[in-house]
């Protein structure tokens, strides 16, 4: 009986968090990839102080099943929400274009789609062919509003706060890639990109 009722509250949970979302929200979280991850949450800062290092954009299929599309691992890939809500047990925030932007959402949808299996860009550089999480939802809308930028780009820092020295992560992780740390170099960020003024966040339902 037990296993019933938990079965129960956990199904109506996940509806709850379905009927909620819709085409074009942006899905903001905070997960836990060890040094790497530690390392962008002590230099971004995200909405209300939270931290974010991953996001995705939301699609709904014709069955009204949702899907997230997100840069992640080797490429870019269209992620069963369940899936996507399993990286972390912290909170997640959802992030809805302003009524008059909405238009842009169909165009979005449509670039994220067409970018399914482009590397990851483990360069951490922008424009260069491959997509880290923020640079694909940044040129999704960069794309959608006729190449006029909807969120910011700024420059980029590897370097521990208060501090000259990097990160002994990203030191040991441009070194493995061969290539010089873009210190101060074009990019984004999911908290930089949460605190935009064209969309409206707020807690998503967690499940219980």
């Amino acid at each position: 009986m037990k296993n019933i009722l938990l079965f129960l509250l956990a199904t109506i949970s996940v509806f709850a968090q379905k009927s909620e979302l819709k085409n074009g929200d942006l899905l903001f979280i905070n997960i836990n990839c060890g040094a790497m991850c530690d390392a962008i949450n002590a230099v971004t800062d995200g909405y209300k102080g939270n931290d974010f290092n991953h996001m995705g954009l939301v699609v709904l299929d014709e069955h009204e099943a949702v899907f997230v599309y997100e840069a992640i691992g080797k490429a870019v890939v269209k992620t069963p929400l369940k899936t996507f809500l399993s990286y972390t047990e912290k909170e997640i925030f959802v992030g809805t274009l302003k009524k008059k932007f909405t238009y842009l959402i169909p165009e979005a949808i449509n670039f994220c789609e067409s970018q399914l299996g482009v590397p990851y860009d483990d360069d951490f550089f922008y424009n260069n062919g491959k997509y880290y999480c923020s640079e694909l939802i940044y040129d999704a809308f960069l794309q959608a509003n006729n190449n006029k930028p909807f969120f910011k780009l700024e420059p980029m820092t590897y370097k521990e706060p208060g501090s000259n020295d990097y990160f002994s992560v990203w030191i040991n992780h441009f070194k493995e890639i061969n290539i010089e740390i873009p210190e101060n170099k074009l990019g984004c960020n999911p908290g930089g990109m949460s605190k935009n003024r064209n969309i409206i966040l707020k807690k998503l339902q967690k499940q219980k």
